[in-house]
C-alpha cells in the first residue's frame, strides 16, 4: 500500500507560505524607485519599488499612509519600512509598508538629530562656553568659498560698515565631497596662524544636502576648539546646522554675520563728531577763560604797568592755539593714512594658491569615492543573489522541479489523491514543473 501523502490546497499552501514569510523575516527597510503607483477610492496605496535589477509589489494601508507628509509619484526615490508578506488570493510576494520617506532626506534628518543630541549632551552647545565678540576686531577671518556669493556679500557689508578692519579669507569648498576636508583644513590653518580675533564661517543658501558639510561632527568639534570667537552665517534664516549650535554666535545669513562682526562706522563717526564738537567747545571755553584772564591781567598790568609780562602771556596763548590745531590735523591725517594702508594690503592678498590646493584634494577624494561606490555595488549584487536563492528555496515550483506532479480530473478539476478514485477511460490533467499534459486511464 502506498504511503499516505499530505496534499495541500492552494489556499492552505499560500496561507502557510505567508505565515512563514511574516514570522521568518523581521521588519525591513527597503530603498527603491516608485512605479505603478495607484490610490483607489479605499484610500490604500498600491505601488512597486524597483531598482536596476528587480522590483517588489507594495501595499500601504490608509491608517499608515495618512501620516506621510508628501504625495508619492512614479519615479520618486523613497525608503520604506515594512514587513514581508504574501497576498494569498494571487500568491503574490509583497511588502506591507508601514512608514515611507523620501530617500536621502529622511536619513540626513535622522543623522542631524542624532549628532545634535550627542553634542548637546557633551555640553558643546552650552551658553556658558560661548565667547563675546571684540567691540572692534583688529582683523576678521572668513572661512568660505572664494568664488561664492556669500564672500561678496560679506566683503560688501564689511566695507560699508567698517572698512578700516582688515579681512583675511581662508578659501574652502562648501559643498560636495571636498567640503568637509576643505573646511577642516581652513579651520586648522586659521587656528595655527592666529591672525584674526574673529572668524566668520559662511556659505549661501541651499538644500539640506547642500549644507550637509556644516553638519559634520569633525567640523563642529573644530569650530568649538577654535582659539577665537566664531560667527556662523550659513544658508538662510530658516536653515540651522550643527555648526550654528557650536558657534559662539549664529547669524541668519552671511551678510548678517558680517554686520555682527564689526560695529557701524556711522555710529563711530557720529561719536567722533560729538567728541570733536566737545573738543571745540572746550577749546573755545578755554579761549574765553584765557581772554577773561587776560583782560583781568591787563587791568592789573595797566595798574602796575607790566607790559613785558602781558606780551609774553599773549604769545604763549597763540602758541597753544596753534599746537591744538596742528594736533587735530595730525590725528585726522594718521587715520586716513591707516585706512589707505589697510585697503592696499587687502587688495594685495590673493587666495589662488589655496584654491589650487583645494582642487587637488577634491580630485583625490573623487577617485576614492568612485572606488568605494564600485565596492558597494559588488556587495549589493552578492546580497541580492543570496536573497534570490532563499526565495527559490521556499517556492512551490521548486517541489515540482524535483520530479513531483499534481494530477486532477480533466472534467471536474478534482485533485487525484487515490488510485481507486479513477476509472478506465477517465481523462486526467497532470501538472509538472514546466507546463501540463492530458492522459487517459487505460487500465484500473
Amino acid at each position: 500500500m502506498a504511503a499516505e501523502r499530505t496534499v495541500y490546497t492552494v489556499s492552505r499552501l499560500n496561507r502557510e507560505v505567508r505565515l512563514l514569510l511574516e514570522q521568518g523575516l523581521p521588519g525591513v527597510w527597503v530603498e527603491g524607485e516608485i512605479s505603478n503607483f495607484a490610490r483607489p477610492g479605499s484610500g490604500h496605496w498600491y505601488f512597486s519599488l524597483k531598482d536596476r535589477d528587480a522590483q517588489i509589489r507594495c501595499a500601504m494601508f490608509r491608517q499608515k499612509n495618512s501620516a506621510v507628509r508628501f504625495v508619492p509619484k512614479d519615479g520618486m526615490a523613497v525608503v520604506a519600512r515594512g514587513r514581508v508578506s504574501l497576498y494569498e488570493p494571487r500568491g503574490d510576494f509583497q511588502l506591507i509598508v508601514e512608514h515611507l520617506e523620501e530617500a536621502g532626506l529622511g536619513a540626513l534628518q535622522r543623522e542631524f538629530a542624532r549628532l545634535r543630541d550627542q553634542l548637546k549632551a557633551e555640553g558643546l552647545f552650552d551658553e556658558a562656553r560661548k565667547r563675546s565678540l571684540p567691540p572692534v576686531p583688529r582683523r576678521i577671518g572668513i572661512v568660505t568659498s572664494p568664488t561664492g556669493a556669500a564672500v561678496r556679500d560679506i566683503l560688501h557689508v564689511l566695507a560699508r560698515r567698517f572698512a578700516a578692519v582688515p579681512v583675511l579669507i581662508y578659501p574652502t569648498p562648501v559643498q560636495g565631497a571636498a567640503a568637509v576636508p576643505g573646511l577642516l583644513a581652513a579651520l586648522e590653518l586659521a587656528a595655527q596662524r592666529a591672525e584674526c580675533d574673529v572668524l566668520i564661517v559662511a556659505r549661501g543658501g541651499g538644500s539640506l544636502e547642500d549644507l550637509w558639510a556644516f553638519n559634520d561632527e569633525r567640523v563642529a568639534r573644530a569650530i568649538r576648539a577654535m582659539p577665537m570667537p566664531v560667527v556662523t552665517g550659513i544658508g538662510h534664516e530658516v536653515d540651522f546646522t550643527i555648526a550654528d549650535f557650536v558657534a559662539d554666535l549664529r547669524a541668519p545669513t552671511p551678510s548678517a554675520a558680517a554686520q555682527l562682526a564689526v560695529p557701524d562706522a556711522r555710529t563711530w563717526l557720529q561719536a567722533l563728531a560729538r567728541f570733536e564738537s566737545r573738543l571745540q567747545a572746550g577749546a573755545a571755553r578755554m579761549l574765553r577763560d584765557a581772554n577773561a584772564a587776560l583782560d583781568r591781567l591787563g587791568h592789573r598790568m595797566h595798574l602796575a604797568s607790566p607790559a613785558v609780562r602781558v606780551a609774553q602771556a599773549a604769545q604763549r596763548l597763540d602758541e597753544l592755539d596753534q599746537r591744538l590745531v596742528r594736533a587735530a590735523r595730525s590725528s585726522l591725517l594718521a587715520g586716513r593714512h591707516r585706512a589707505s594702508e589697510l585697503g592696499r594690503r587687502l587688495a594685495a592678498s590673493s587666495p589662488v594658491a589655496h584654491v589650487q590646493g583645494a582642487a587637488a584634494v577634491s580630485a583625490a577624494l573623487a577617485d576614492r569615492l568612485e572606488r568605494a561606490m564600485r565596492t558597494e555595488l559588488a556587495r549589493g549584487a552578492h546580497r541580492l543573489d543570496l536573497a534570490s536563492r532563499t526565495l527559490d528555496a521556499v517556492s512551490p515550483l521548486a517541489t515540482l522541479r524535483r520530479g513531483f506532479a499534481v494530477v486532477t480530473q480533466a472534467t471536474t478539476g478534482a485533485l487525484v489523491t487515490d488510485a481507486a478514485s479513477v476509472a478506465r477511460g477517465d481523462t486526467l490533467v497532470t501538472r509538472v514543473a514546466s507546463g501540463h499534459f492530458r492522459s487517459r486511464v487505460v487500465e484500473d
